[in-house]
């Protein structure tokens, strides 16, 4: 929680933001991506749900969410944990696949073949304009929105300023919800990737129309694109959470 003061009556009264991390957050996060193989998405979901989300929390890894795009071909599940820091996180992944609990799930639930084809992973840092990244729920689950941009070159520290400093505000003022900031880490390569939630797609869609037609946007995104536009690629993947995802 992050304190603000307000001067009242010559009194100094702090009053806690929600939502809002009082330091800055320096847990390495590492966004994973697992490939199902043709009819194995439920019994994967099946294995997170029963066994592996257990046994990352007790190797020290925090679950942070795990979701399925809403148009998902390719099988995806999609999920965020986190650790204390680096090194923290590799002696987890070490434990984790050495514990004789994970190999007999892993076993057991492969007898009729590998449930999982591809696995990409992404080590992330949040941003210091991120908000706090932690469980929440919605009634009913919401839509969230996996959201990636890959910076001109040398242009990361602008696009991050302009998100501190104008789209972050504008994002609240729109009525969508922001989960999480991060820059990718590790790998030399540059990105901003964050998550919004929003009560339906039909509403994310209806919110980004007003946000980009809002005068204050328009105005900011111009003056952060003198010298050229600031991104060379936006992604965009609109997911669900699964039932047993922290955040829903």
């Amino acid at each position: 929680m992050k304190s603000v003061y307000l001067f009242l009556c010559g009194l100094c009264l702090a009053v806690s933001l929600p939502g809002v991390a009082a330091e800055p957050d320096t847990r390495c996060f590492e966004m994973r991506t697992y490939y199902a193989a043709p009819g194995k998405l439920d019994a994967l979901q099946s294995r997170f749900r029963d066994h592996t989300c257990a046994l990352f929390e007790k190797h020290g890894f925090t679950n942070i969410g795990y979701w399925v795009p809403l148009d998902n071909p390719d099988n995806k599940l999609v999920y965020i944990i986190a650790s204390p820091g680096r090194e923290a996180h590799d002696a987890a992944w070490k434990a984790f696949r050495e514990d004789p609990e994970w190999k007999k799930v892993a076993a057991e639930s492969e007898v009729n073949g590998k449930l999982v084809t591809k696995v990409d992973s992404v080590y992330l840092k949040a941003t210091d304009f991120s908000p706090a990244v932690a469980a929440s729920g919605g009634v009913p689950p919401r839509c969230f929105e996996l959201r990636t941009y890959t910076p001109a070159p040398g242009k990361l520290d602008a696009l991050l300023s302009r998100f501190r400093d104008h789209t972050t505000a504008l994002f609240t003022k729109h009525g969508m919800t922001q989960v999480g900031y991060w820059t990718r880490t590790g790998d030399g390569t540059e990105q901003l990737v964050y998550i919004l939630a929003h009560a339906s797609k039909d509403a994310a869609d209806a919110a980004f129309k007003a946000f980009r037609a809002d005068p204050a946007w328009v105005e900011a995104k111009k003056a952060s694109e003198v010298n050229g536009s600031l991104t060379t690629k936006v992604e965009s993947v609109f997911m669900a959470p699964t039932e047993f995802s922290p955040i829903k």
